[in-house]
């Protein structure tokens, strides 16, 4: 992770943590960029706070500083935020929260069932069943709570000598990624790009070896956008062709180091490898580019499906809103409504109150996520003043 990044997202948990220090202030500012201007206008603040005394709330949020110690594992795709936060919030805050433990999002998800975390992050809502033995075995028989806390858009990530733009439609990724399009000069990637000379050379497709949210959310995107063209049905296990790569380092160094390698990865990883971002013709008129803006759009038109503070959202993965990028996956973190330890429930609202505080948000984008659009980080911010 390159140390302007760390810096800048320290820079912005430090500011963060002091603007409301005054408890009942209004004067809290929303950004939406993580540019000089928002580390600027969050040191004013800040210094205005120090010298009312305080300097232990979260901007946007009003959580505190908890200094207890806390256990997680799950979804790869938020690892690299999970990492950077873990770290600033601990020398922020005095706490203790461990090392983020990765896995992918079906460990996180049995990891929390069975208490060896305290807290998952998965790619996907808990299914049924899964909701029900978290609720009974984990939590005390009290509800465990999907909260979406960071939204991950999936790259197609490619490395094509001599093109560095792509524009591709759902059916078109539907039939590399399900091997009946085999190399980038096909007529049908052509059309589409008008103008690029595409090489003949074959299509290597990388996938998920290991079962993953990003796998289940992408085949969600191929079937809700591209059905004729992809039968198959959606889950963390790959179904279509390729070569499997575990975890997103491996398919995205795998992509890195194969002239015309091809494969769905986070934003984060593909912009860590330096790869190529292929723009999606969703039928809107002009083929969408993947920003943090347009990902946010895509949360933000989301159906919330969880009742109260179960935050669980359900995707229109075949929108064609203009300036909407299609392919994106939110991840939960995975929590108990309430604790057997009140220890614990105060930990994790300190810390992931923390996490969804404007500052920090606002500082996703510089790592390769999106911001939570302010109608759903307004129910997150809810939700996890609610734990206990």
């Amino acid at each position: 992770m390159k140390i302007a990044r760390r810096a800048g997202l320290a820079a912005l948990l430090t500011a963060g943590a002091l603007v409301l220090a005054a408890c009942g202030s209004d004067n809290n500012t929303t950004t939406t960029s993580a540019g000089g201007s928002a580390a600027a206008s969050g040191s004013a603040a800040a210094s205005g706070a120090a010298a009312a005394g305080g300097g232990t709330s979260f901007e946007g949020a009003g959580f505190t500083c908890a200094t207890g110690s806390l256990r997680s594992s799950g979804s790869t795709a938020q690892g690299k935020v999970m990492e950077q936060w873990i770290a600033d919030y601990n020398a922020k805050c005095g706490a203790n929260i461990n090392a983020y433990g990765g896995g992918g999002s079906g460990k996180g998800i049995s990891d929390f069932i069975a208490n060896q975390v305290d807290f998952a992050g998965s790619d996907s809502a808990l299914k049924e069943d899964q909701a029900a033995q978290a609720q009974s075995q984990r939590c005390a028989g009290n509800p465990a709570l999907n909260l979406p806390m960071v939204t991950g858009p999936i790259a197609l990530a490619f490395n094509v000598s001599g093109v560095d733009s792509l524009t591709l439609t759902p059916e078109v990724i539907a039939g590399i990624f399900a091997g009946s399009i085999t190399t980038w000069n096909d007529p049908a990637i052509a059309k589409l790009n008008a103008g690029v000379s595409l090489p003949s050379a074959p299509i290597s497709v990388f996938f998920r070896s290991d079962e993953s949210g990003t796998t289940e959310n992408f085949t969600n995107y191929l079937k809700a956008a591209a059905p004729t063209a992809w039968t198959a049905a959606p889950g963390k296990k790959w179904t279509g062709k390729g070569e499997g790569k575990e975890k997103s380092a491996g398919v995205s160094s795998a992509v890195a180091s194969t002239d015309g390698g091809v494969t769905y990865t986070e934003w984060s990883y593909a912009t860590q490898n330096k790869l190529a971002i292929a723009k999606i013709d969703t039928g809107s008129g002009t083929p969408v580019e993947l920003t943090g803006e347009t990902a946010g759009k895509m949360v933000a038109g989301a159906k919330q499906v969880g009742t109260g503070n179960d935050l669980s959202l359900k995707l229109d993965y075949a929108t064609k809103a203009a300036g909407t990028y299609p392919i994106v996956l939110v991840t939960y973190n995975i929590v108990c409504s309430k604790y057997a330890d009140p220890a614990k429930g105060k930990a994790i609202k300190g810390f992931l109150g923390s996490f969804a505080s404007d500052a920090t948000q606002a500082g996703l984008e510089e790592l390769g996520y999106a911001p939570l659009p302010k109608e759903v980080q307004t129910k997150v911010v809810a939700a996890v003043g609610a734990v206990s």
